[in-house]
């Protein structure tokens, strides 16, 4: 009789526990690596105009170097046409021999300043072409650095996203689901005073988005909206009815995006932000009339429902 070897188990699902802490140590990572960005994005940068001001110098010195050649070519030339006084002139007097040699000397003189000269801005451009070299070889370096780093960020956040879906997929809202979609409607409890989905919809909202300027969810004024059922919450994203900044705004719409995304598990019936609402029924966003305001608009918070 052949023996059957046992079914081999699965591994177990990780706990929320167990992926918050991997949620904790990629987090880390991922702001050593954002640190270390902008870091070598800095070095970069100030590698650019230290390579800029080397090749600006190189100029300067090779223009200089090309004015002070040209006239020392002048000067030979010059020499070489006009000729020098010959020997048999100097023996037999047919000229002031110290006139004669004292033009000479001259001459050698000048071109001789000449050439030191030209060989001191000959060693200035090597030098300034040797720093060129040098800032463009860092440049290129921390470009690649700056480049692969970026890379690893958006690894690195692609998979504290996926860590973070994990976790939101390990809750399901509370209560009776109907056949149709809809959910059999909560009563608010507790000191929030709101029902235990829109409850743990919140959660999971600041959990991951960390929600800047605070949540409002219940409100006792009858307006016919689910405030005062405990089965909304506004996420603001400024103070004062004022605008959000761009940052905010996005951050908006990946909350937006979320609870979408979560709508059937979580119970969430529908979403409105800039002016949009999004109904679970309907699948898709419809613009909104204009309120007047940023608030009433929904510009500054996501508003979300749950049945």
């Amino acid at each position: 009789m052949v023996a059957v070897p046992a079914a081999v188990r699965a591994d177990p699902k990780p706990t929320a526990k167990q992926l918050r802490k991997d949620l904790a140590a990629l987090q880390k990572e991922s702001d050593k690596l954002i640190t270390d960005y902008y870091s070598s994005r800095v070095s970069h940068q100030n590698a650019e105009k230290a390579e800029k001001a080397a090749r600006e110098k190189l100029a300067a010195a090779q223009e200089a170097f090309d004015l002070h050649s040209g006239e020392l070519r002048a000067m030979a030339m010059a020499r070489y046409v006009g000729g020098e006084p010959s020997r048999f002139a100097l023996l037999t007097g047919g000229g002031d021999p110290s006139g004669l040699l004292g033009g000479m000397a001259l001459t050698q003189h000048l071109i001789d300043a000449q050439a030191a000269r030209l060989s001191g801005y000959a060693r200035v451009r090597d030098s300034h072409q040797r720093a060129k070299d040098e800032s463009s070889a860092r440049a290129e370096e921390l470009a690649e650095t700056v480049e692969d780093l970026e890379e690893r960020r958006k690894k690195a956040e692609k998979q504290i996203e996926r860590i973070r879906d994990k976790i939101d997929q390990l809750y399901t809202a509370p209560g009776i689901r109907r056949p149709d979609g809809t959910w059999v409607l909560q009563l608010p409890d507790g000191s929030d005073n709101v029902t235990p989905r829109m409850r743990l919809v919140k959660k999971l909202i600041d959990d991951r988005f960390d929600v800047p300027y605070g949540i409002g969810c219940y409100r006792a004024i009858q307006d016919g909206g689910e405030h005062p059922l405990g089965r909304a919450c506004d996420f603001m994203l400024s103070r004062g009815g004022a605008m959000p900044s761009g940052e905010e705004l996005k951050r908006g719409d990946q909350i937006a995006a979320w609870a979408i995304k979560n709508a059937k598990r979580l119970g969430i019936m529908y979403v409105i932000y800039r002016q949009r609402i999004w109904h679970a029924g309907t699948g898709g966003w419809r613009t909104m009339s204009d309120r007047g305001g940023t608030t009433a608009n929904h510009y500054d918070h996501p508003h979300i429902s749950v049945y």
